[in-house]
């Protein structure tokens, strides 16, 4: 089969850094991957350095929510069954209306603080002029599948999309359109889809629409995009992929439920996982006119292996963009970013690189 040529190889960081504040992502990421850079995410530091942890922090805080004791605890499992952490999953009270309960993530506080730093720099010149700051945030699924009891989705996943609604909102009014981009994640959706978590009765057109529901929740004056995972808390998945199928299957539904353009979708690649046997379902890849695929390809000390696997993908579906799998906030010796770094700038190089733009 010949090999699908694309014009230009942009890195994409899917959004945890591990350096101590936003400055310091910004100007570590410019300085070594900005030029191939088109979204600059804030690194997620701080508290929620630990991804979603710290909503459970705050859901188990909130008066308004109490322990389901008529679940079981859920042990979040590795692949290998090392369990990362048990969960007490919550309800909302008998004695309150879901819709009258009151979430405080601060996404949109932290999304419009650090904007400031990101436009400070880049008036500086310390930041590309091309790049966008890129805004990323789990969806409501991703805290129901994990925090919340089965028995109570009903109540809590329409309320709590409404509390990202006016968190998303707030950072629409108060920051540029043209300098945003904004990113889903999209993690416990494949898990549940993997049979990770107990599926229920129509799951997956759920899915499809809270998905597509959030990515036309964003003005088409914003770019969106979509990062998939297998979970990595610890730096390891929660399920080992046979394939891409289902990555696939998901990524298709997604560009049919959203109405409005989508500027990337990202899928993740183990570092075992170069053979063609893996890739081959990106053949079935239906996304829409503009859409870029990005895969999670670079692993750390693995530069002919990161090669073999963006020559193999190519070879099923065009690749416009590499990264590594997940946030690389969650690696397990933070010392090693800037080799991690370096992978995806060589990779990055060893292509054709046009001036930046959205690759169509």
């Amino acid at each position: 089969m010949e090999a699908v040529q694309d014009s230009k190889t942009i890195v994409h960081m899917v959004g945890s850094v591990p350096l101590d504040n936003a400055e310091a992502v910004f100007r570590t990421l410019a300085e070594t991957v900005g030029a191939h850079m088109e979204r600059i995410p804030d690194g997620e530091t701080g508290r929620r350095r630990r991804w979603i942890s710290f909503i459970n922090d705050q859901l188990k805080a909130n008066p308004d929510l109490e322990i389901d004791t008529e679940v079981p605890i859920f042990e979040f499992k590795q692949w290998d069954g090392t369990v990362v952490f048990a969960v007490e999953r919550l309800k909302i009270k008998d004695s309150v209306e879901a819709k009258d309960v009151v979430y405080e993530t601060g996404y949109a506080d932290d999304a419009i603080r650090n904007f400031e730093i990101f436009a400070r720099l880049q008036a500086e010149g310390a930041v590309p002029g091309h790049v966008k700051y890129q805004i990323c945030m789990a969806t409501p699924l991703a805290i129901a599948y994990n925090f919340i009891s089965p028995n109570n989705y009903d109540g809590f996943i329409p309320a709590y999309t409404n509390h990202l609604a006016a968190e998303f909102a707030r950072i629409a009014e108060n920051l540029p359109a043209e300098q945003i981009s904004y990113q889903w994640d999209v993690c416990q959706e494949v898990l549940m889809w993997e049979g990770y978590y107990e599926q229920y009765p129509g799951f997956q057109d759920h899915i499809f629409a809270v998905l597509g529901g959030l990515g036309d929740m964003v003005p088409a004056a914003i770019d969106v995009g979509y990062h998939l995972c297998y979970g990595s808390p610890a730096d390891e998945h929660m399920v080992q992929p046979k394939d891409m199928a289902i990555l696939v299957e998901i990524a298709n539904g997604i560009a049919k439920a959203v109405s409005r353009p989508v500027q990337y979708i990202h899928l993740p690649v183990p570092v075992d996982r170069g053979d063609d046997a893996y890739f081959e379902p990106l053949s079935e890849l239906r996304l829409g006119p503009g859409t870029d695929l990005y895969l999670g390809l670079v692993h750390d000390g693995d530069g002919p292996g990161n090669a073999q696997k963006l020559a193999a993908a190519r070879r099923f579906a065009r690749v416009a963009g590499i990264g590594a799998e997940c946030g690389v906030g969650r690696i397990k010796n933070p010392e090693t970013l800037p080799s991690i770094l370096e992978e995806h700038r060589r990779l990055a190089q060893a292509q054709p690189h046009p001036p930046i733009g959205n690759a169509q």
